[in-house]
């Protein structure tokens, strides 16, 4: 069922994906190489919420729109206990595969942010990567997202800006030209400046406590730093 949250294209558009997540240089071929640089940078965010954690128990993290896992999975290998959720059936039985006897601490769901609401779950950390600008209300998933999350805990997102520049570089140029993604992965419209994410948070009764550009680098990897004309992370503080 379609929700605030969940689109049934996006979704039939990922399920289709699913058989390939995991292939390095396949059609997720730049969520791959920008992981690292994104799970760092959340990584670090956590620490400073949380820094009575250190020597003790990891705070739990929910990974909303996870896919196949590839940010769950980094977290729990940095011992993390993770949920990961996602509305696409197949992204998550390539999940379950891929982590099947690590001996994680991560559990995957089909679900939508909503079935957790309802089941009155909360989570110290919550973390949504390249995934606000495939739903189909941005300021419902904000809030949804804020909903579950813990007194004092943590929001991480990753998303596209709506520049030129992210025009040119993250829709045609990831698209058409150097075809790192599948054409139509990205609605260039749908893409959100920075300004407009940190005024859902706010409305969401969060405050916007970190932000940084992701910035591929020579030899195919990525950086944070720089500015946030393209892609970008943000976090928040409940």
């Amino acid at each position: 069922m379609p929700t605030a949250t969940v689109s049934e294209t996006e979704v039939a558009r990922f399920d289709a994906l699913a058989s390939r997540w995991w292939d390095p240089d396949g059609p997720m071929r730049p969520l791959h190489r920008m992981n690292p640089a994104r799970i760092a940078w959340t990584a670090a965010r956590i620490a400073e919420a949380f820094p009575d954690a250190a020597g003790g128990p990891r705070p739990a993290v929910l990974d909303v729109g996870c896919g196949a896992g590839l940010a769950a999975e980094a977290l729990a290998e940095l011992g993390f206990p993770v949920l990961g959720i996602d509305a696409a059936a197949g992204p998550i039985a390539a999940a379950r595969a891929h982590a099947e006897g690590r001996g994680l601490d991560l559990t995957y769901r089909v679900a939508a942010p909503e079935a957790l609401l309802a089941e009155g779950h909360r989570f110290p950390v919550i973390t949504a990567l390249e995934v606000i600008e495939h739903v189909p209300d941005p300021a419902a998933f904000v809030a949804r997202l804020a909903a579950l999350l813990a007194p004092g805990g943590l929001v991480v997102l990753s998303t596209v800006n709506r520049t030129k520049r992210s025009f040119l570089m993250a829709k045609l140029g990831a698209e058409y030209l150097l075809r790192w993604l599948p054409v139509g992965t990205h609605d260039w419209q749908r893409f959100l400046p920075p300004a407009e994410l940190g005024a859902l948070l706010r409305q969401a009764g969060l405050r916007v406590s970190a932000a940084t550009g992701l910035v591929p680098t020579p030899g195919d990897g990525w950086r944070t730093g720089g500015g946030l004309g393209v892609n970008y992370m943000i976090a928040a503080r409940g």
